[in-house]
Parts: structure tokens; sequence; C-alpha cells
């Protein structure tokens, strides 16, 4: 018998806020943390604009020491600070560095898109091309491979089980919580540290700007730029941030006392193999329908009963579909869809992060009771008009929310979903 799976923590670095009582207050009031990013127009990007946190530098000070900050860049920061957030949050605390204990029962998994490019591209490339490899330091190795995100949350938690990153696109933070979910339900960890983080630097959003696939056309109104289901879409905005859930056996949990966010009751991975429409940027509609009909059977629930999705909902061509694959594999009409939001009208597309921070997002809606609204889509797109009525414009007020779905669709035709559902003894 599986064990059941709980939400006991949360952290989150975002464009639109840091910390859970900011980050819900910038969710209901539609709060948008994209802004003109003045590097990205010296360097002559076509897009402009960027959500990215605010004051890092600073909140990142006042959680590390001198000597724990020389290996933590941004990727590694937002992961780290999140990280420690959500241990906090989850009633633990961050042990001293004498303290030699091993918590065998904790792992972390936590992945980003790209990672330390930007450490790579200001220092390894520059120092190594100009000859002075002995002056880089010890300490970036642990700052440009992918496990540096975990592989510091683990130490500072004094994790003994599995402490490893996984990458794949978009789909990065659904999938380490994911794999994280699989972990406990079969009994390999009592409690896992899950979630993903990206850096905020023009090398990792260059290439995207090169396609030509980010928003060019709203520089002088940033705000207004992520426009996820509407007509006037143009491209995502690249974002940056992390967020990291303490995932834990519900037995675990209530032996303890732990206040309970939410229930994950369901999660599937897949891929559509770059087959029938699908590619190395555009997802097979088969393998999303099947990701998604995927993670509500291992729900056990009637897809009826989904009250809200949370969907990836970039704002790019990809959202139509989107909107019509959900329709078709939840068997739901314009009639009684499920209302629809997009975090990414609030960050932007953070990429690695995206999955985790829109994971925090989904979990406090359906723990406090609304849906936030997704900013900048009045001007529905015409295949999808006839869902405008789902699209929330405005807060909702939803007491009665029990079922929210989420999802992630990445480069490489790779596909995850999760169902979260309201905790109730």
């Amino acid at each position: 018998m599986k064990k059941r799976v709980v939400v006991t923590g949360m952290g989150v670095a975002a464009p639109n806020a840091h910390g859970l009582v900011d980050f819900e207050k910038a969710l209901r009031e539609g709060k948008s943390g994209i802004r003109f990013i003045p590097e990205l127009q010296r360097l002559n990007f076509g897009c402009q604009i960027a959500g990215v946190p605010e004051n890092f530098d600073a909140i990142r000070k006042s959680y590390f020491d001198h000597e724990k900050l020389l290996s933590i860049n941004d990727n590694i920061g937002y992961a780290s600070v999140s990280g420690v957030d959500a241990w906090r949050d989850a009633g633990f605390e961050i042990t001293q560095g004498d303290d030699d204990t091993v918590d065998w029962d904790t792992g972390v998994i936590a992945g980003s898109g790209i990672g330390g490019m930007d450490t790579i591209a200001q220092t390894v490339v520059p120092m190594i091309n100009e000859g002075k490899v002995r002056r880089m330091g010890s300490r970036i190795v642990e700052q440009v491979m992918n496990s540096g995100t975990s592989g510091r949350i683990g130490g500072l938690i004094g994790a003994g089980n599995q402490v490893t990153s996984n990458s794949s696109a978009c789909s990065t933070g659904n999938e380490a919580i994911i794999e994280a979910l699989w972990r406990i339900r079969i009994g390999l960890a009592k409690r896992m540290v899950a979630g993903g983080s990206e850096g905020a630097s023009p090398y990792i959003w260059g290439g995207f700007d090169s396609m030509r696939v980010i928003c060019r056309k709203f520089n002088d109104n940033p705000a207004a730029g992520s426009r996820p289901m509407s007509a006037s879409a143009c491209g995502f905005v690249p974002g940056s941030g992390g967020a990291m859930l303490v995932l834990e056996e519900l037995e675990t949990a209530r032996a303890r006392g732990a206040r309970i966010y939410a229930e994950i009751i369901g999660g599937h991975v897949n891929s559509g193999g770059q087959r029938r429409g699908g590619s190395m940027t555009a997802p097979n509609p088969e393998g999303v329908k099947k990701c998604i009909n995927a993670a509500v059977a291992d729900a056990g629930i009637n897809s009826s009963l989904i009250d809200a999705i949370n969907g990836h909902l970039t704002a790019t061509f990809a959202d139509p579909s989107e909107v019509k694959n959900w329709a078709a594999a939840l068997s739901r009409t314009p009639d009684n869809f499920p209302y629809i939001n997009s975090t990414k009208s609030l960050v932007g597309h953070c990429l690695g992060a995206a999955g985790a921070i829109e994971c925090v997002a989904t979990v406090l809606q359906l723990y406090k009771g609304f849906l936030h609204p997704s900013l900048n889509s009045e001007d529905v797109h015409p295949e999808i008009a006839e869902y405008a009525a789902r699209i929330p414009q405005k807060c909702i007020e939803f007491p009665q929310l029990r079922f929210i779905a989420k999802a992630g669709f990445g480069f490489g035709d790779v596909n995850s979903c999760l169902i979260f559902k309201k905790w109730e003894e």
C-alpha cells in the first residue's frame, strides 16, 4: 500500500515577492514581478524585460556567512534561501556547523534548467582564456555543477537520504516534486525537500532571444509583457528565482504535529517522443493528454472533480493547444471546464524554477481558498474564446476549492502533471 504524502513546508524567492506571506499577497493582488532590465538593452536583446527577484543580494547575505557566500551564485542562492525557508516553515531548525547529526530519513531533489551559466560565462571562460586557471579559486566547481543546488541544501539541513539534482527544461521543478513523491510513497524516505531554481542572467536568456520566442513588444510596459492565453501574446518573458517544498509521509507529519498545507495525491511524467507534432520545442498533444490522464488515474479520482488548473501556459502559440488538451484529457466542455490560470502572467517563465514556484502558488491557493488572476488575458485568444469565463481576470475567493491540477511541458517534448488535494482530516 502506497504511503500518503503531504506538503508541510514551503519557501519561495519569486520575481514578485520573497517569502510565503508576501508571495500570497502578490498573487491575490495580481502583482507583476516583471521589470525593464537595462543590461538587456545594453546587450542589444530584442526582449529587454524579465522577472528577477528584487534585492536578492541583501536577502542572501542575511541568510549566509561570508564563507558560504563565496560559493553561492544566483542559481544556488535562490535554491538555498528557498530551501532554508521551506525547512523552517515545516518546523525544523538549521543546525550549526559543529552539529554532526545526519538525518538519514530526509533527502533533497533540487533541479535547474540551465544552472550556473552566469558563473561559466563571467568567470570560468574569461579566466581560462586569459591563462588564469589557478586564480579561479576552489569554489568554482560547486557553482557550475548541476548538483550544486541540491548539494548546498543537503549540507544545510544534514540530509542523509538521496541528495540529487534533476534537469528537464521547463518541467524540472514539477519533476523534482514528483520524484520526491514517489520516493516517499515507496518508503525510501520519510521526507524530501524538492523544487527548482534558475539564475538571472543574459547568458541563460540569450539563446531564447535568438530563437525569437521571448517577448519583444512590451519593453516600454513590462507588466503587460507576459500574456498567457491572450490573442496579443508575443512570446514568453524570461524569469528567474527558486522555490522548495517539504514533502512528508503523512504518518510522520501527524506524529510530530506538523501543519499540513495540502496532500499530493497524483503525479506523472512522460514524453511525447518528438513524434506526431511533437519536436524539441513543441509538445506532442497525445503525450500531453496521456500525462494528464495518468496523473488523474494515479490520484484515484474522477476528472470531473478537478476544480482548477494551474497551467504551463507560457504566452506562446502553444497556449490554445494546451487549453484544448486539458479539455480533451479531462473530458470537460466550456460549460463545465475548471478555472484555469497562469502564474507566469505574474512572474514570467522561470525555466527550471517555473514548476516549483508555480507549485507553491498552487498550494497557497488551495490552502487559502482563492484563485489568483491571470494577468493580461482580457483579449482571450480566439481559438479558446469559449473558455474565457473560466480564466480569472481578478482574484476569486474560492473556499470550496478541493482539487487543483498543475502541469509543466518542456523543451524535448517532456511532460509532467501533479494533482493536489486540499488537506482534510
